[in-house]
């Protein structure tokens, strides 16, 4: 077996993943430039946001797996898999624990009115909605299409 490292970065499945959540990941933050006048990038480590850039960095490395190895072939298999994995656990788990997070957040304000507790918050974005799943997932299948015709030919 021979190691060269170098050859991962010249992979279209590598760059097609990559790709995809850089790509989603900057469309949060022109949203969110849109919306405050203000540029975050803490938009390309956060949790939650349209569109999802997990859902975009799965499915970019399904398309260009399927793409290259074919939508017949176990790695396409295995990815597709995951990107399901991954996109139900965001829109269903982790929205249904971000939802939880800001319920307790407003016990803790309101306990914290008649006693003096930690004022300490949770994170309460941690999930997506499906319409940011659909909107991640669609993101990533097109960059991985894209990487893919420009890589591969």
């Amino acid at each position: 077996m021979h190691l060269d490292v170098g050859l991962f970065f010249k992979s279209p499945i590598f760059w097609s993943a990559f790709t995809a959540y850089i790509g989603a990941s900057f469309l949060k933050i022109l949203g969110n430039l849109r919306r405050t006048r203000k540029v975050d990038f803490q938009y390309l480590t956060t949790l939650g946001g349209m569109p999802s850039a997990h859902s975009a960095m799965v499915s970019g490395l399904a398309t260009s797996v399927g793409l290259k190895d074919g939508f017949d072939s176990t790695a396409f298999a295995i990815t597709f898999a995951f990107a399901v994995v991954v996109m139900f656990d965001a829109s269903t788990v982790r929205r249904a624990t971000g939802l939880q997070a800001r319920l307790l957040n407003q016990i803790v304000d309101e306990v914290y009115k008649n006693h003096h507790l930690s004022t300490q918050k949770l994170i309460e974005i941690l999930g997506h909605t499906r319409l940011e799943v659909f909107a991640g997932m669609s993101v990533g299948i097109l960059v991985g299409f894209f990487i893919c015709k420009m890589m591969l030919g």
